[in-house]
């Protein structure tokens, strides 16, 4: 039990630290965003020969190592779009009279080469850990894939909270593609879905037939679901969802302030 209580604490301080650092890696200089990007570059490959040298090793220290690979590939997703490298074709904001399936298409259009960019990288790892036994970084990926997945369309949908502070200067176009309201209606579904995904991972984890490197695995990709859904739940209560990390929001060395309110993340875009 202890194995698995580090792996939660693990898991919760690595989702809390990755976060601030893409935030404020992309609030650095010019050159520092470049030298942020092409450092995250080498991550991403460092990463992937990692997901494929673990993907047939079952013991601890390769779930750990499978799993924080995961994370840096998906943080080159994330600061490329933060940094405003990869984001889509539509670089404006949208006018507030645009509605439905209009304001559905330029949304997507918006962020249309990053969401290629995430496809691109999760068919990788799930092509290098094909039918393998290690399988925490491909489940690592997935769940930040369909949470912020989940997080966007609640987004586009409306919500209480959308931390547009967390939208540097260069994405402000951006929060035109959202909508403040209480609540939609796929909000309830997709919390519901991620809760029942998390106690399916719980009851895994504790099974008895279960080996201790594969429930630490369960552990750290559950947890990374519950702070998921702890980050949906920030998106309706009436809470400040910028207090976890007003240490990385900060003004740009070129004095751009933020936008105010929550982009679920992480990041995770």
């Amino acid at each position: 039990m202890t194995s698995l209580v580090a792996a939660a604490a693990f898991a919760i301080f690595i989702w809390w630290f990755s976060t601030g650092l893409v935030l404020l890696l992309n609030r650095l200089s010019r050159t520092g965003v470049r030298a942020s990007q092409t450092a995250s570059t080498l991550l991403l490959v460092g990463s992937l020969y990692g997901l494929r040298h673990t993907a047939g090793q079952t013991d601890l220290a390769s779930a750990y190592c499978a799993f924080t690979c995961a994370l840096l590939a998906w943080g080159w997703n994330e600061l490329s779009f933060l940094t405003g490298w990869i984001t889509g074709p539509r670089k404006t904001a949208i006018s507030p009279n645009l509605l439905g399936w209009p304001r559905f298409v330029e949304s997507v259009r918006a962020i249309l080469w990053h969401e290629i960019g995430i496809l691109l990288v999760g068919g990788l790892i799930i092509a290098l850990t094909w039918e393998q036994p290690n399988q925490v970084g491909t489940g690592t990926f997935l769940v930040l894939w369909l949470l912020r997945t989940s997080a966007k369309l609640n987004l586009f949908w409306g919500v209480r909270n959308l931390s547009e502070q967390f939208l540097p200067a260069h994405l402000a176009y951006l929060e035109s593609f959202f909508r403040r309201r209480a609540m939609n209606a796929f909000w309830p579904v997709s919390v519901a879905a991620a809760c029942a995904g998390l106690a399916w991972l719980i009851a895994r984890a504790l099974d008895p037939a279960t080996t201790a490197p594969q429930a630490v695995g369960l552990t750290l990709v559950s947890t990374l679901l519950a702070m998921a859904i702890v980050e949906h739940l920030m998106l309706v209560l009436p809470l400040d969802t910028t207090a976890l990390w007003r240490w990385a929001l900060r003004a740009d060395k070129r004095g751009q302030a933020f936008t105010a309110g929550l982009r679920s993340h992480p990041p995770l875009p």
